[in-house]
């Protein structure tokens, strides 16, 4: 058998990749195949094609949204609407995207759909979330959905791949190293670090010389971009991530890692559109919930793996966040003392520091 072509992993990533061009891929499981076309993305002439494939198409959205659209909820972790109700792409992403409800509130009631099909909609919301895109798609049911997708050039993937990406040990591989002095820590090397599932990387900056004989201090920072690059007041990013990296230096060695998980790993467009929600009152996690999101989508297991590519298993973790101290535990990485980082408070992320103390555990 030739070797040439993708493997399962490289397979994921590639539907990934469609799917946030808006090019649908085919999903297969054991009751149906079918296409998933993700709305954020979606365009009118596709949007017309997919009616075309399958006169009862759906849209697939969140139980958490449909809440908000006051839609009866009988499958849990979702809700189908049927697609007929949206013929144009404006009223279709309308429903699917909480951040356009000002701009259109008048929608519904909606006709809710209902079978027996429960896993390849469950498989579907979590692939387009792990895309970073709303978790809200168009379904078209779709016969021989291996030779749908030869014929018309698309991916095609079955659930059990998907199932694969979330419960197979992550991999990760030490790209390349190079010496970068900072303003903040001027001996230092970059790390680039590649997962083997997904097309981001990552990166550890070693500060000073590392003994691994000692508890080496460690800061995992996940990336923000409006508080990192920019210096927004709306969070408490930019000043966690230099002042644990002052931190580190002032001690004399460490490891600051940085994971590209935009927005609690619901990407910047998603992250701003939680924004949008927070200027209309949302909390923090309200604004996650209203998208479709969970409270904290990152998966912290990342930073654990990169720790044990570095040899690295007993750390003093800088952190408020008790859940980075479990995860850490979970994958085997020692966490010999957590310490506080509380810094970067203003008048105007008050609420957002209450909330990660109140609903998400943050020890402030």
């Amino acid at each position: 058998m030739s070797t040439l072509g993708p493997a399962n992993q490289e397979i994921l990533m590639r539907a990934r990749a469609d799917l946030r061009l808006g090019v649908p891929i085919v999903l297969g499981s054991k009751e149906n195949d079918a296409l998933i076309a993700p709305i954020e993305v979606l365009n009118q002439s596709r949007l017309d094609q997919l009616k075309l494939v399958d006169k009862n198409s759906v849209i697939l959205i969140t139980a958490r949204r449909a809440q908000t659209l006051k839609c009866p909820i009988y499958d849990g972790n979702f809700v189908r609407i049927e697609l007929a109700q949206a013929s144009k792409i404006t009223s279709l992403k309308a429903i699917a995207d909480p951040s356009l409800d000002l701009k259109s509130p008048f929608k519904g009631p909606f006709k809710v759909s209902r079978d027996e099909t429960l896993e390849l909609e469950n498989e579907a919301l979590l692939f387009l979330k792990s895309a970073q895109l709303l978790p809200a798609a168009v379904i078209s049911q779709v016969t021989s959905g291996k030779n749908y997708a030869a014929e018309h050039n698309l991916t095609y993937l079955q659930t059990d791949q998907l199932l694969e990406m979330v419960v197979s040990p992550m991999g990760i591989s030490d790209a390349i190293t190079a010496e970068v002095p900072t303003a903040s820590a001027e001996n230092s090397q970059f790390h680039i670090f590649r997962p083997n599932i997904s097309a981001e990387e990552h990166y550890a900056v070693e500060i000073g010389r590392l003994d691994r004989r000692e508890p080496t201090l460690v800061r995992i920072h996940s990336a923000c971009f409006t508080g990192d690059v920019l210096g927004s007041l709306k969070c408490d990013c930019g000043p966690q991530l230099h002042a644990a990296t002052k931190m580190i230096n002032d001690q004399g060695s460490g490891l600051l890692i940085y994971l590209n998980q935009e927005g609690r790993g619901i990407g910047l467009a998603n992250k701003i559109r939680a924004y949008s929600l927070q200027d209309q009152g949302f909390d923090t996690v309200e604004a996650n919930h209203r998208l479709g999101f969970e409270d904290d989508e990152r998966d912290f297991q990342l930073g654990a793996s990169i720790l044990r590519e570095m040899r690295i298993t007993n750390i003093k973790l800088i952190t408020n966040n008790p859940s980075k101290v479990s995860t850490m535990s979970n994958y085997d990485i020692n966490v010999v003392e957590r310490i506080p980082l509380k810094v970067g408070h203003n008048k105007n992320n008050l609420k957002y520091l209450e909330t990660k103390a109140k609903k998400s555990g943050h020890l402030m």
